[in-house]
């Protein structure tokens, strides 16, 4: 019988409830951002909220420059970081987390998956052959830090195993989430740029597996500074999308402890770089990049008819219909079906009927899914109206979540 490596259970279980307590404490601010933003852009000051994220930028030497609007910059530079921060606890997860064990992994696992291809389904079937069907990958992401605030909002109602549930599935979203922008939603890739960016990559991990061992105290920050900036410049000019980029870092960044210390210090209890860069940078993505993100992206203008017509647009009813329904349709059968056919168990605490709950929570998709709208859609009033449908989405999958968990638990106190 085959068991799992033993892994630094202490670091982990320090990183993952840092990890926790920061995303719940994002999300406070997230919502206060979302409120300013479409405050914002619905009050006579509409106009400086447009030219602000307008403005534009250049950043370079000479010729050698790379010129975004504001708006840009926040989605295609800051949101490296948050990518940064998924890639990093993707990749400790995949070591020390459930994603280790296929087996305990397999029932969330398979949950994203329905989450990601009901929702999907349900909208193409919404938009097939008008001008709105590349927005497919709105629908199939799930918001980690509202997901994370709502199950603290609950309380009791949500057990400990549904929280490693919900916790799990949107890791494996945020893979999922990841793999659709790289393939789906770049632009014309430049071989040779592609190349470079590979290139790179391959020798910062040849760096770090050789070279950190030879270092008293690892690589350090300059050096992750150095070559993530060379792989987005790369990125951004190969098309593909430079997000991608603070994927790809965080998952290279060593999160195995060395045979001298967790983190090089001579001392069990060091951290190692993954967990120093996870406390470093996951508050800056938490309560600084996502905040203007949602700042930036979900100022939509409701006047002049547009909530009116987004209402009644096949682009908001199947952002809609592919969160609210198809999250929860998603997650519930495709969990419930993999118990059903021993492909794997419920984590201790979570019944079947829990997982309902978790499907309703899954359709708060948010941030992913406005990133993703601003992606599939060059149009403005298709962006605007697939953010609405985020938006309203995400409000009544909150409300819908919490009133079947408290549900779920009225039965569980009957029992």
């Amino acid at each position: 019988m085959t068991t799992n490596p033993p892994g630094p259970s202490a670091g982990y279980q320090r990183s993952l409830l840092s990890f926790l307590r920061t995303e719940v404490g994002g999300a406070s601010l997230l919502l206060a951002a979302t409120v300013i933003a479409l405050i914002w852009a619905n009050s006579p000051w509409a106009s400086s909220y447009v030219d602000l994220w307008s403005t534009e930028l250049r950043l370079g030497i000479g010729s050698f420059a790379i010129e975004y609007d504001l708006g840009h910059w926040v989605n295609d530079g800051l949101m490296v970081l948050f990518f940064f921060v998924v890639g990093l606890e993707v990749r400790r997860e995949l070591v020390f987390g459930d994603l280790r064990n296929p087996r305990v992994a397999a029932v969330p696992a398979l949950a994203a998956l329905g989450g990601m291809l009901v929702p999907a389904a349900l909208y193409v079937a919404i938009n097939a052959g008008g001008p709105g069907a590349h927005g497919w990958g709105i629908v199939m992401a799930t918001d980690i830090a509202f997901v994370l605030g709502a199950m603290a909002l609950l309380g009791s109602r949500v057990s400990a195993g549904t929280r490693l549930f919900l916790l799990t599935l949107a890791i494996v979203d945020d893979i999922g989430a990841i793999a659709v922008i790289a393939i789906f939603y770049s632009s014309s890739v430049e071989v040779a740029w592609l190349g470079v960016a590979a290139a790179i990559l391959v020798v910062t991990v040849f760096l770090i597996r050789f070279g950190d061992a030879r270092r008293p105290h690892g690589w350090g920050w300059p050096f992750y500074l150095v070559t993530g900036l060379a792989l987005w410049i790369a990125t951004v000019q190969s098309g593909v999308h430079p997000t991608i980029a603070g994927v790809a870092m965080g998952l290279i960044v060593v999160v195995r402890p060395r045979a001298d210390g967790a983190g090089g210090l001579g001392t069990p209890d060091a951290p190692t770089p993954s967990e120093r860069f996870q406390a470093a940078v996951h508050p800056w993505s938490s309560f600084v990049v996502i905040p203007l993100f949602a700042l930036a992206n979900a100022g939509v203008a409701l006047g002049d008819g547009v909530l009116s017509r987004a209402l009644t647009s096949p682009v908001t009813i199947g952002v809609v219909v592919g969160l609210v329904v198809g999250k929860l349709l998603g997650v519930a059968l495709f969990s419930l079906g993999a118990v059903r056919f021993r492909i794997g168990l419920l984590p201790p605490g979570m019944r079947r009927r829990h997982a309902f709950g978790a499907g309703g929570l899954a359709g708060i998709g948010f941030t992913v899914s406005l990133f993703v709208a601003d992606l599939a859609f060059e149009d403005a009033l298709l962006r605007d109206e697939a953010k609405i449908g985020v938006l309203i989405a995400s409000v009544i999958a909150v409300t819908l979540g919490s009133l079947l968990f408290s549900r779920a638990r009225s039965r569980d106190d009957a029992e």
